[in-house]
């Protein structure tokens, strides 16, 4: 089927002051890709990072940069993320439902694989035009939280969209974030998530290499 496991740290959870050597840790440790979560503001209270920070980290690692756009027009970011380095680019559905398409093919045009994300409260039905169009996102993102904090509590009923988009699309990379760890990884991995994010979990812990291990391992196995 193609569908791998792909543990994301979360790197909102790092130590920000030393971005590159969190990154190169992180990668280090076993992590398959850098997890990094671009917030406005507006589209969530929270504000986090930009291009800048993206192409300042991109000077140090080749690793693959999954930004997760929080943002209220992520037409805006679409340039200066390719310039600046990013590798996946994950808009909401609930800020692009008129422009999804011209957001796709920008994304792709300037080298990025494009992803698309649903909050709690959005039906999983929302997404399936943009999987199945003819020029597709390759990748549903399922917050298992509300967007726009870290350190929140995982929703379970949230695992119900992972089954569905499972069952629907075998081969479709499906990714949870919030609240992610040993605890839930589990009933994640055997809904069908296959890429992981998780923050605190993992930059909290005494042994991080060993969470992302076990994250690994569970999404293996139900696989």
């Amino acid at each position: 089927m193609g569908v791998t496991p792909k543990i994301a740290p979360s790197m909102l959870s790092s130590d920000f002051a030393n971005l590159a050597s969190e990154a190169h840790r992180m990668i280090n440790y076993g992590a398959d890709w850098l997890h990094m979560d671009i917030m406005d503001g507006h589209f969530v209270p929270n504000l986090t990072m930009g291009a800048p920070i993206i192409e300042s980290l991109r000077k140090h690692t080749e690793a693959y940069l999954d930004c997760h756009l929080m943002v209220t027009n992520p037409l805006d970011y679409v340039e200066p993320l390719g310039k600046a380095g990013a590798s996946g680019f994950t808009f909401h559905i609930e800020t692009s439902k008129d422009n999804w398409k011209e957001l796709i093919q920008n994304i792709k045009s300037h080298g990025m694989r494009p992803g698309v994300s649903i909050k709690p409260g959005t039906s999983v039905e929302e997404v399936y035009p943009l999987v199945e169009a003819e020029n597709p996102v390759e990748m549903v993102l399922v917050m298992t939280v509300e967007p726009g904090f870290g350190g929140q509590k995982f929703m379970p009923e949230m695992m119900d969209k992972v089954r569905i988009l499972r069952k629907k699309y075998p081969s479709l990379d499906i990714e949870v974030d919030g609240g992610l760890g040993p605890s839930t990884i589990d009933v994640a991995a055997s809904a069908g998530a296959n890429c992981i994010v998780a923050g605190s979990s993992v930059f909290g812990a005494p042994e991080p290499a060993h969470v992302i291990s076990l994250l690994r391992s569970s999404v293996e196995k139900s696989l």
